[in-house]
């Protein structure tokens, strides 16, 4: 990538200072936003200094992504002014901030699915001789950013055949494919695995030196602390504070985001009894992406499933689910064999999460009440008629023990994501599931919001309930589970369990090495 070994021209210490003083890339003054009736944002004041990495952190709701997507000119502001580099500017579009420098990395990508990884990195700036895009020129482009950063991509692939951390990862060399100067990462490790994390990390880090500027926008507070020079704590629409991380710590950065300190982050295990029944037990079994895979899960037990991306961990749990065939091995749930399919497993008392709340969990237009009673409808149907009334009540009831609220006619879009998720829990326990499939359960949702689905997940184990836990936070496998799964190039490779569940052993057994080192 073109200057990042340039040396770092300026320096300045973080804090406040006048808007024509040196070092201050992006000067924020009094930013306002509403969305209808809803105030995201309301007189926000924050300077941005250059060469820096400056973090934004905030509960689901608390308007760091919608500050992120105005500077990087996907939403205007109402009120207020954004001064790029001591010039008032206003951006009426992504594009148009793109031409001052400054690149978004969303946390949904946004590619061209049919397109190649290469020809994904250069669009709308691609390389050309006389009127003819540059083939050549195209990927030449691709391998020298492929080479600075250390992404394993293939420039022929195409971009809907990835997973969803080759993506994004994608959509990273897009951005510093333009020269930006300053990049808005939106939640860019979410969907990454630990070695994925640590080379975006690397190249978070190479930005800064190189003097550009990276807006991070993140839920994971260590991450923050780790990698930002200064953090601005957002709070229903306003600024809390902006200090250096240097002075924060996650129970600071905690307390401010939620106006109240918050207890111990995992609540307590209890061990299922011994002669728990099973209630899920799967042996050598092969399908979509899984080579073979044996394991089980008690009632009363949490069974965290681990495992680097692309490992076969959502392929397993899908063919368990019934969503796609197993070709070889046995499916036991309870007593029963394997479902063949979702609805199926629905009636044996299976109960999923799925990875992504917005592609294969909700329908964000439809109203919450539609949402929960979604797989419930066959038990509240009459001669093929649903009694609203039951819904209704049954609805109500499944809201007001996992998400707090009874405002069933909304449309599912209107919730932060943290109560989207709380949502999926909802439809779950509607169905009083004997098993439950949670893959990566708090994925997108805030510290706050964690803690809830925590306790919902230990409250469902307490009750008897089998839990299958897929999770890219080794923290949150740790933190919840009883025993642990590992998978690796779509095997199960190893079970640990009491004191030989560490990060450690995980990390070993996931990278197939002796040692975590």
């Amino acid at each position: 990538m073109a200057g990042l070994t340039e040396p770092v021209t300026a320096r300045p210490v973080p804090g406040t200072v006048e808007v024509d003083a040196p070092g201050i890339h992006l000067a924020i003054h009094g930013l306002g936003k509403s969305f209808g009736a809803t105030r995201a944002l309301d007189a926000v004041s924050v300077d941005i200094l250059a060469g820096r990495v400056h973090a934004l952190v905030g509960e689901n709701g608390a308007g760091k992504s919608t500050l992120g997507k105005i500077i990087a000119g996907v939403y205007q502001q109402d009120q207020g002014e954004l001064v790029l580099r001591g010039q008032p500017v206003a951006f009426h579009s992504p594009r148009a901030a793109l031409d001052r420098g400054i690149a978004l990395v969303a946390q949904e990508v946004a590619l061209v699915p049919r397109l190649t990884v290469a020809e994904n990195i250069v669009l709308g700036a691609e390389p050309r001789r006389a009127s003819f895009i540059d083939r050549r020129g195209t990927k030449a482009t691709f391998e020298r950013l492929v080479a600075e950063t250390g992404f394993d991509l293939q420039a022929d692939d195409r971009v809907d055949r990835l997973p969803v951390a080759k993506q994004q990862q994608v959509e990273i060399l897009r951005a510093l494919a333009r020269s930006a100067d300053l990049v808005v990462l939106d939640e860019p490790t979410a969907a990454l695995s630990a070695r994925e994390v640590d080379q975006l990390h690397r190249i978070v880090r190479t930005l800064a030196r190189s003097g550009r500027t990276v807006v991070l926008v993140s839920h994971f507070l260590r991450e923050v602390l780790e990698l930002a020079d200064t953090v601005t704590v957002l709070r229903d629409g306003r600024v809390v504070r902006t200090d250096p991380t240097a002075d924060e710590t996650e129970a600071s950065l905690i307390a401010a985001m939620l106006g109240r300190s918050i207890g111990r982050a995992y609540p307590g295990k209890r061990l299922p009894p011994e002669d728990a029944a099973t209630v899920l037990d799967i042996r050598d079994v092969a399908a979509p992406g899984v080579a073979t895979a044996t394991l089980s899960v008690r009632a009363g037990e949490i069974v965290g499933l681990a495992g680097l991306i692309g490992a076969g961990r959502s392929e397993l749990v899908r063919a368990i689910y019934g969503a796609v065939p197993s070709s070889g091995g046995s499916i036991t749930i309870g007593e029963g064999a394997g479902p063949a399919t979702p609805r199926a497993a629905v009636r044996a008392g299976v109960a999923m999460i799925p990875e992504s709340r917005k592609d294969q969990g909700l329908m964000l237009r439809r109203p919450v009440r539609e949402n929960v009673s979604l797989t419930a409808l066959p038990d509240m149907s009459r001669l093929g008629l649903v009694d609203r009334g039951q819904e209704r009540r049954a609805v109500r009831t499944s809201l007001e023990r996992t998400a707090g609220t009874t405002a069933t006619e909304l449309p599912a879009a209107a919730l932060s994501g943290g109560n989207q998720q709380k949502l999926l829990f909802a439809r779950a326990l509607l169905t009083r599931p004997r098993l439950l499939i949670a893959d990566e359960p708090t994925r997108g949702v805030d510290i706050g919001a964690k803690r809830d689905l925590y306790e919902l997940l230990a409250e469902l184990a307490g009750s008897g309930v089998g839990v299958l836990l897929i999770s890219n936070e080794m923290e949150e496998i740790l933190g919840l589970a009883h025993r642990v799964v590992v998978m690796r190039g779509g095997s199960v490779v190893g079970e640990l369990a009491g004191e030989g569940m560490t990060e450690g052993a995980i990390l070993a057994a996931m990278f197939g090495s002796e040692s975590a080192a």
